[in-house]
């Protein structure tokens, strides 16, 4: 049997592509437990500093949850009851990550593919892909990503989306700032390394408490934000990577970060 998620490591860089082109790399829980687990790995290992989440094929990224009858772990199939939905645990360890998740989007990403890239921190896409929530066409909604939707796309997009069900291309999802850049396919590699380029060669500690800070911030109100945000610094600032940072900056010379 294929593994569900291919990993691939390029010096400091991880991907995971997930594996079901003949599915349209369409979600199940073998797919969702893989990608947790590359998640895991790529925490594991001091030296990655960027984990890359794409499809394998050139036809989608991911196109949501297997629709096709009784297919291996579709998400419709788990009891709505049980509070250990596998997507759910998916976008949770998404949340969580401290490590930069870059969304390359080699395809179409639709319904819960789309909440996928929302999940990611940065998105690269090929200009001509699609992206949408067609689960109104089937008598549903995009539920489980409705909180990743809300943190990405306006309100009036976000409606235009889920009612009419009528996909955007890349290109137009780069105009609204819903990714950060559509490319010609034939750029898409290359749009991606020269973002990653720019992204290793900062502070892996300074990255990795920002983003958990960010994810605590956002649910909080101005008061408590302001109240954990000098906490948070004050603690930023005794890491061993702000030491070096300080130090390289009056010393006109470039850091040399260690992620601690």
């Amino acid at each position: 049997m294929a593994q569900a998620v291919l990993k691939t490591r390029e010096a400091s860089v991880l991907t995971l592509a997930i594996n079901r082109p003949d599915r349209r790399n369409a979600l199940n829980e073998s797919v969702a437990q893989a990608l947790i687990a590359g998640l895991d790995d790529a925490e594991s290992e001091r030296a990655i500093r960027v984990v890359v989440l794409t499809g394998v094929g050139t036809e989608a990224f991911c196109a949501g949850g297997d629709l096709e009858p009784a297919a291996d772990g579709a998400p419709f199939a788990i009891d709505p009851a049980d509070p250990r939905h596998y997507v759910v645990a998916l976008l949770k360890r998404m949340d969580a990550c401290r490590l930069p998740l870059i969304a390359r989007l080699n395809g179409h990403a639709l319904a819960g593919g789309f909440g996928l890239v929302c999940a990611c921190d940065l998105a690269i896409a090929r200009e001509d892909a699609l992206i949408g929530v067609p689960e109104v066409r089937v008598g549903l909604f995009p539920m489980m990503i409705l909180p990743y939707l809300l943190r990405v796309l306006s309100w009036r997009a976000l409606m235009e989306l889920c009612l009419t069900v009528e996909p955007m291309t890349a290109a137009e999802a780069a105009r609204r700032e819903i990714v950060n850049a559509a490319v010609a396919a034939a750029e898409l590699d290359a749009r991606l390394s020269a973002l990653i380029e720019r992204i290793v060669n900062k502070s892996p500690s300074g990255i990795r408490l920002g983003k958990q800070a960010l994810a605590k911030v956002r649910e909080m109100n101005t008061e408590g934000a302001l109240e954990y945000a000098q906490f948070m610094l004050a603690n930023m600032a005794r890491t061993d990577d702000a030491r070096e940072g300080f130090a390289a900056f009056n010393e006109r010379r470039k850091p040399n970060f260690t992620g601690r």
